[in-house]
């Protein structure tokens, strides 16, 4: 997979970017960068630049999930020269001297491959996917299925144990309840006041 970039109508003679280009012919993107960036050269910076549009319309054409930076390098620079423009520098005494302004095109080629993981999902079909995620044995089938069950099982006897002790308790308040209200329902009997036999006493009349 290949991708361009072009500076059309460079300010700069193509002698000064070629001296620079030998810097970075045949490396990778992340070193070419790291290169210019520390060369001090006025021709680094456009080069940079190009280099790195270059790399943003690999990875637009692509795709950033399919390839990455670090997978391309620079496979092709060509620096052609433009159109001169014609110039002119005052001098003492009236003079004129003429010079000629070099312009110059630069066309950066980077080139790289998806990485093989990569290529191998985005070409895997959807009946080889839902294989894979299939069980491979049938005891791995049966170990699952009986898994739940004894789940429900266990879940069943301790919902029992729960219902039938909570039944129990609510009886027994029951039963206390209807106890009480009998005890709170019986009258109170009348109790007889007992006679003190004293010395103060009536004697009985005998008939």
């Amino acid at each position: 997979m290949q991708a361009t970039a072009r500076i059309k109508y460079l300010m700069m003679s193509p002698r000064k970017l070629r001296r620079v280009v030998e810097l970075i012919k045949g490396k990778s993107v992340e070193e070419a960068l790291a290169i210019l960036k520390y060369t001090t050269k006025a021709a680094a910076l456009p080069l940079a630049k190009t280099i790195q549009s270059a790399t943003a319309n690999a990875l637009s054409i692509e795709g950033t999930s399919h390839l990455k930076a670090e997978d391309l390098s620079i496979s092709h620079i060509y620096i052609d020269e433009g159109p001169r423009a014609k110039r002119i520098r005052f001098r003492a005494m009236g003079r004129v001297y003429r010079y000629k302004h070099r312009f110059a095109h630069v066309t950066v080629v980077v080139a790289g491959e998806p990485r093989e993981e990569v290529a191998k999902r985005r070409f895997l079909k959807r009946s080889d996917a839902a294989d894979a995620a299939k069980p491979e044995t049938g005891a791995a089938t049966a170990e699952t299925k009986a898994a739940p069950v004894k789940k429900e099982k266990t879940t069943a006897k301790k919902t029992a144990g729960k219902k039938s002790a909570a039944g129990k308790k609510a009886a027994a308040k029951k039963s206390g309840k209807g106890k009480a209200a009998v005890k709170k329902s019986k009258p109170s009997k009348p109790t007889a006041k007992k006679k003190s036999a004293g010395s103060h006493a009536a004697p009985k009349k005998k008939k």
